[in-house]
């Protein structure tokens, strides 16, 4: 057997770093019979070429029975199965097509309540547009009512104050009169 690494210089090595010569080459001793026995264990689990070989052919022997077997399978089984096989087919095709007729039909129930609600909702939202119409006609003429009633009232205030302020210079000459 070959050693794939020079045991002299490992020896040399441990000697370098400390070792005494014996103790250096007892290591090295062991070293060689771990990998020694390790060697032996790994050769135990290889095969040789003709082994090899001889698997090879016994694993082509049973591919070719395989073979046999598998022709005589198409011939017999294979067709039951693939009758099988086509008879499922047809029965996917089946529900499936129930399946997408009941997914019409829910979708054309969802298009119609969605409908439903939203002409719900656009009577919902004129009501309220007219209610907030109404309400802005009852403000807009209330407060018409009230500039009205505040114009009245302005108008009232000056016809009294210019009747009092007419009505002061009136007694103001008077008394002046009577002075002079």
């Amino acid at each position: 057997r070959r050693l794939f690494f020079d045991t002299h210089a490992l020896v040399c090595l441990l000697e370098e770093n400390g070792f005494t010569t014996q103790q250096s080459e007892v290591i090295v001793s062991a070293l060689v019979k771990i990998m020694n026995t390790n060697l032996d264990m790994i050769y135990k689990d290889m095969v040789t070429k003709v082994q090899q070989e001889i698997a090879l052919q016994q694993v082509m022997s049973h591919i070719g029975g395989v073979k046999k077997d598998m022709i005589i399978l198409e011939k017999s089984e294979f067709s039951a199965l693939r009758s099988e096989n086509e008879k499922i087919k047809l029965e996917l095709q089946q529900i499936k097509k129930q399946v997408l007729d009941e997914i019409t039909k829910v979708r054309a129930d969802n298009k119609l309540n969605l409908n439903l609600e939203k002409s719900r909702v656009k009577e919902l939202h004129a009501q309220q547009d007219r209610a907030l119409t109404q309400t802005d006609r009852k403000i807009d003429t209330e407060v018409a009512d009230l500039k009205t009633m505040l114009e009245s009232h302005k108008l009232d205030n000056i016809k009294y104050l210019a009747g009092s302020v007419f009505t002061c210079l009136t007694v103001a000459l008077g008394f002046y009169r009577l002075w002079i």
